[in-house]
């Protein structure tokens, strides 16, 4: 007998995400971290994305409902999850693991949600920080994740502005 499968949370590709939300309105971007989460916020043309905060990783629902109340105060109507994919292209534990965090955070409350491709986000980011701001590692410390968070959504977003979207309905084309 086969075991039931949780149902799957509706992701999207970022030209379906573009287009589910409202003009004018910011993403946040997202990187999982094992302690925290690290927060990035678009302005909202969608055009550069900012570090925003670090949440502490605690009970999922406390870290939902700060994730809220985030996304409220600043009218995010989309989040880009880093989907921290293997080299060879495979998923393992800890992508498996960004999944489930979206779809438990789609029980609590419907989201927008798109995942994106974070290979190597955390060490650029890391070489960035060293090389060009020459941060001390304790400083690092407090910055990489949500700068992660920053790379990893200005990234969807250059994607989204480089990718052309389909006509709206009713549009000529």
């Amino acid at each position: 007998m086969a075991t039931p499968t949780a149902p799957a949370v509706p992701v999207l590709n970022l030209t379906d995400l573009a287009a589910a939300c409202p003009p004018d309105t910011a993403w946040m971007g997202l990187d999982l971290g094992e302690t925290t989460i690290g927060v990035a916020t678009s302005d909202t043309s969608r055009m550069i994305a900012s570090p925003l905060e670090l949440i502490r990783k605690s009970k999922f629902t406390a870290e939902a409902h700060a994730l809220f109340r985030l996304m409220d105060h600043r009218k995010v109507s989309a989040l880009v999850i880093g989907l921290p994919v293997n080299m060879d292209g495979t998923e393992g534990p800890r992508a498996q693991s960004c999944r489930a965090f979206a779809r438990n955070l789609d029980r609590i409350r419907p989201v927008n949600v798109a995942f994106w491709d974070e290979r190597l986000s955390t060490s650029a980011v890391e070489r960035f920080l060293i090389d060009e701001l020459d941060l001390s590692r304790k400083r690092r410390a407090g910055v990489v994740d949500r700068t992660a968070a920053a790379w990893i959504l200005q990234g969807a977003l250059d994607r989204v502005r480089h990718q052309p979207l389909p006509p709206r309905s009713g549009e000529g084309g």
